[in-house]
Formats: C-alpha cells, structure tokens, sequence
C-alpha cells in the first residue's frame, strides 16, 4: 500500500502492522521517499549487501594485472590499418 507523508504520521501503527504483510511505501509529492519493510526482509537485505562486496576499480585492475601476469599474450592486439577517409578523398580530387 502506499502513504502520503501525512497519512502514514497519523497512522504509523497501521502502516507499521501492514509491513508485516507487504512493503508500504510513503511518498513526497508524488515522489517514493522510504518503503516501510518487515525485518525478515530488511535482514535479507543486509546479509544480501555484505555478499555483494562491489570491487573498486584499483581492485578490478590487480586482478586483471594477476591474470595478465601467468598468460604470454593476455589480450590479442588486432593488426592496425588506416580505414577509408572521405574527407581526404574529396581533397585528393580537387585541381591543385
């Protein structure tokens, strides 16, 4: 179910019982501000967002450096080449 700011102040006792149940979202003009949960699913969470463990990106480079450490070749270079330029063509044509 979802709240106004004012309506979930006057009747937090409700909007806390129906938590149990579902997720009761309170708004600010329209706009989502807090989502009310049980603590069964604010639990999950938590132990959710500890796993996660997002790596920085010093992080991500030490274990690509690792990687590219046992292997010769770690990411093949393509061979380079000059592609075709449109702009140099036309200069090519015009009389000199």
């Amino acid at each position: 179910m979802s709240w106004n700011i004012a309506q979930a102040k006057q009747c937090f006792s409700q909007v806390v019982k129906q938590a149990a149940t579902e997720p009761q979202l309170i708004y600010n003009r329209n706009r989502l501000v807090v989502a009310v949960i049980d603590a069964e699913a604010f639990n999950a969470f938590n132990q959710w967002r500890e796993h996660q463990g997002a790596k920085t990106l010093g992080e991500a480079f030490a274990e690509l450096r690792v990687l590219a450490a046992g292997d010769e070749n770690p990411l093949p270079v393509p061979e380079r080449r000059d592609r075709p330029n449109a702009f140099l063509e036309i200069l090519d044509e015009l009389p000199d």
